[in-house]
């Protein structure tokens, strides 16, 4: 018995690459979104003003005790009963964006924990102002040192487009289900997905691996300065 049936590439080719390239588009937009939103938030987790904080730290703390897939589903099915409808398309990048912008904001926060209070202390003795200090002395040393973690949230977020289905947004794994509830082929079906799935996870794992040597070489080096 063949398990692997290629006429099913064949045919359906296009739609694994449609849905391989949407959830590639849901992966690089919601990345850099969430990678965005995370500054403020981490930096309002960091605030010594309780007003700030403690709703950064509710916000923080709710999503990451929800699942993810429970936002997805309560931004698209019931926000509607308010009277909120969104596309699919944009219901899962909101809902991807609030659930990673909080756990990067986490990631954000201890790397700026990590620079060393020498450098606030140099920044203030050079006059630079707070905003000044942050943009130019902390945040370049932090972000060297969060990278990689980054990096890793990039991966695990174009395995968790996978969810995107359950708002009807037809990536990949989306497109692979339509396709073997049409021929049956699941063995074939499943296993092109897992492909184009290791095709592209597999060198965003390599360079992240990249990505955290020169960020250790980086951050040793300024360590001895």
């Amino acid at each position: 018995m063949n398990l692997l049936d290629f006429s099913v590439v064949h045919d359906y080719g296009s739609v694994f690459l449609q849905g391989l390239a949407v959830t590639t588009f849901l992966t690089v937009v919601v990345i850099l979104l969430a990678g965005v939103l995370a500054i403020p938030i981490a930096l309002a987790r960091l605030s010594p003003r309780r007003w700030i904080r403690w709703p950064a730290d509710f916000y923080v703390e709710f999503i990451r005790a929800t699942p993810l897939i429970l936002q997805l589903i309560y931004i698209y099915y019931v926000l509607p009963s308010a009277g909120i409808r969104l596309e699919p398309m944009t219901a899962a990048i909101i809902g991807l964006t609030v659930n990673y912008s909080a756990f990067m904001s986490e990631v954000y926060r201890s790397g700026i924990q990590a620079v060393p209070r020498s450098q606030y202390e140099a920044a203030q003795s050079l006059g630079l102002k707070p905003t000044v200090t942050f943009v130019k002395v902390i945040f370049p040393q932090a972000f060297r040192v969060v990278l990689p973690a980054l990096g890793n949230y990039l991966i695990a977020l174009f395995k968790d487009t996978a969810l995107a289905s359950v708002v009807t947004v037809q990536e990949l794994m989306f497109s692979g289900q339509i396709i073997a509830a049409r021929n049956y082929q699941y063995f074939t079906v499943y296993t092109v997905t897992a492909i184009l799935y290791f095709s592209v996870g597999y060198p965003a794992a390599l360079l992240v691996r990249r990505l955290e040597r020169w960020s250790q070489r980086g951050w040793a080096s300024a360590s001895r300065k």
